[in-house]
């Protein structure tokens, strides 16, 4: 791979990372909306929290690698595609619908 494809993917992984982002804000919101609830999300360029009273998320970013945490210790790693979804292991979904899974869970 040239540095020139890297640097496209890099930037590519940092779009699809912002847009995770923004789609968890997103989601947090719309399930906090019936409780008048609100989730607190920190999101930098390599690491995105989602906080919700007792409940938390914490995102860490590797290039297209995006590892998982709950505040129950379960974990995981997803990867981005070029096409914009996340793969785990032999499955891919798209970004939206992971992202409000996370947030109807920690919005419960």
């Amino acid at each position: 791979m040239s540095q020139t494809e890297t640097i496209h993917d890099e930037q590519l992984y940092v779009e699809l990372w912002v847009s995770l982002a923004s789609l968890l804000r997103s989601y947090t919101a719309v399930h906090g909306l019936h409780g008048n609830r609100q989730a607190a999300i920190a999101a930098g360029e390599e690491v995105i929290t989602v906080c919700h009273g007792e409940k938390w998320l914490r995102l860490e970013r590797d290039a297209a690698i995006v590892t998982w945490t709950r505040e129950n210790k379960s974990s995981g790693k997803m990867e981005f595609t070029e096409s914009g979804r996340l793969r785990d292991g032999m499955n891919e979904e798209e970004m939206d619908l992971a992202a409000e899974a996370w947030a109807r869970e920690l919005m419960r």
